[in-house]
């Protein structure tokens, strides 16, 4: 059986081990917070990309690391983007002196928490959002 889940490139790439487990860990954990992944696409970018999208959907002038679409259009059932720039994981790597795989999964993995509801634009929603993109990183590593 397929995944609804699926890993593409933009205009760059990211080295992803374990592809089958980290979709079948986000599926369930998505499943967890009352979701059922119909489609839910990654696709990885540079900083260039990302900006563009930024620009021309956000209207926001600025590079990100990650920006998410929801695409859902009946309750429960998850459709969604998530555009990752493999540039900012990088550098938030080195920044928060981490592992690029480390930044990368928790970056997936933060992208999935917004479709589940969690937000970081107000600092009491960053912690929240931190918590859980520790709590899934913890669980995703210890498999």
């Amino acid at each position: 059986m397929s995944s609804p889940i699926s890993f593409n490139k933009a205009d760059s790439s990211a080295t992803l081990t374990n592809r089958v487990a980290l979709k079948t860990f986000i599926e369930k954990r998505v499943k967890k917070e009352g979701l059922t992944i119909k489609s839910l696409s990654y696709i990885f970018c540079t900083d260039k990309y990302l900006l563009k999208i930024n620009k021309d959907f956000l209207s926001h002038d600025y590079y990100t690391d990650i920006i998410s679409f929801d695409l859902s259009e009946i309750s429960g059932q998850l459709v969604g983007e998530v555009y990752i720039s493999v540039d900012r994981v990088k550098d938030n790597a080195k920044t928060h002196h981490t592992s690029i795989k480390e930044e990368l999964h928790r970056v997936i993995f933060h992208g999935a928490l917004h479709f589940c509801g969690y937000k970081d634009k107000k600092p009491s929603d960053s912690k929240k959002m931190r918590q859980m993109e520790d709590l899934w990183l913890s669980a995703y590593m210890n498999l």
